[in-house]
């Protein structure tokens, strides 16, 4: 590294597709490196799923494909660009983690649970979901069947439990980790591991829609995958109640897609007998997610699972739009009880408790414009211009400069 020459982070990750959360992120990020004046490369494993765009990043920053090329290639092209620090997202392999933390000194931000639980999900399914406060090691293995934590394998068991137990091994070798919520820095305490937290930014969009009370119904948003552990069916179990208290028509719409898609379909038909109406527009790009907040009067959050931070939260409040939520996990990094939204009781979680939740953020209506106001409050905090200059400085550090 020359005295005076432009900082050279690469940005490595599985995909280049915007397949979620982590590559929102990304989205947000590899442009303002390249804006702040840092020699920017983007490496990735892989160029899945194909039906997903693709993350847009400056014309002059680097790219590389071990998809295209292969590995091998791919970790030569990395080395031959000369990085001054990788930062790291999430990759498929730990082996192909530990190569690239071996070209340059590395940065990983921790989005998930890697390392730390089997399955990834920190949640027992059985005899109730609850989520799991245990330190990850092998009793985990006598939990995995009785307690519903993945599939009915023995082979898929061992398998997940090894290649945890590697990644766990490679979190230890990094120089630095950061991640965006108390509850992980936690979670990886408990792991020996040292992380610290920094503001995690949110695309920032204008919102020009005056804070008001709800109108003659209610308009509930649900923006995840569809999979048990986001906990859609619960939602739709809950809204009779909701309806029966509002005394108004009640909509929801349920924005994304997964294996529980056809079922939560299935349900939703069974309740539109109770004036509830429902909408599926499956999985939909940002944009179009900002414009269904801009119409809605509440985000519902009804994980099950102790998701480990939630953008969806601060996304939503840049809309003054309020949360109802199970209160797990990284959610209350955000999420307010009384201020932003409410929380309703999560062990267990129940319909009725989500129910209560709705409710209470929704029929007053001076209440639920407090709400609205203090969900702006709390999206300032998570904005590019607090996070960037804290990146920058760990880079810099981690360089040795």
């Amino acid at each position: 590294m020359k005295v005076g020459s432009p900082l050279r982070v690469a940005v490595a990750n599985w995909s280049s597709r915007r397949v979620g959360g982590i590559e929102e992120y990304l989205t947000i990020v590899l442009p303002a490196l390249h804006t702040a004046g840092i020699a920017t490369a983007f490496w990735h494993e892989s160029d899945e799923p194909c039906d997903r765009p693709t993350i847009e990043v400056p014309a002059d920053v680097v790219q590389i494909s071990a998809a295209r090329s292969g590995i091998e290639p791919a970790l030569s092209a990395l080395r031959d660009w000369r990085p001054d620090v990788i930062y790291i997202q999430g990759l498929v392999e730990p082996n192909v983690e530990r190569r690239l933390m071996e070209i340059a000194p590395s940065v990983r931000f921790l989005h998930t649970y890697s390392g730390t639980c089997i399955s990834g999900g920190k949640t027992f399914t059985r005899p109730i979901v609850t989520p799991c406060d245990r330190k990850f090691g092998w009793p985990c293995l006598l939990h995995f069947f009785p307690h519903g934590c993945g599939g009915r394998s023995p082979v898929t068991m061992w398998q997940l439990f090894q290649r945890q137990t590697e990644q766990l091994q490679v979190l230890r070798g990094y120089t630095d980790i950061l991640t965006h919520a108390a509850h992980m820095k936690e979670e990886m305490a408990n792991h020996g591991v040292t992380v610290d937290v920094i503001p995690f930014p949110v695309e920032q969009h204008t919102n020009g829609q005056p804070t008001r009370p709800p109108a003659n119904q209610w308009r509930l948003l649900f923006a995840a995958r569809m999979d048990f552990l986001k906990g859609g069916h619960i939602l739709l179990d809950a809204l009779p109640m909701v309806a029966a208290a509002a005394k108004r028509p009640v909509t929801l719409t349920l924005a994304g897609d997964g294996p529980e898609r056809a079922a939560l379909e299935a349900r939703a038909r069974e309740i539109a007998a109770a004036g509830i109406t429902t909408f599926f527009p499956g999985w939909v790009p940002q944009a179009r997610v900002d414009a269904l907040m801009e119409h809605a009067d509440l985000l519902v959050v009804p994980s099950l699972w102790p998701e480990p931070f939630g953008s969806v939260g601060p996304a939503a409040g840049q809309h003054g739009l309020p949360v109802a939520a199970y209160e797990v996990g990284g959610i209350g990094e955000w999420l307010t009880d009384g201020i932003n939204g409410h929380f309703a009781p999560a062990r267990p979680p129940t319909a009725e408790g989500l129910a209560r939740a709705i409710i209470r953020c929704l029929e007053d209506p001076q209440h639920y414009i407090s709400l609205r106001d203090g969900a702006r409050e709390m999206a300032k905090r998570f904005t590019l211009a607090q996070h960037l200059p804290q990146l920058i400085s760990r880079f810099e550090r981690v360089a040795g400069r």
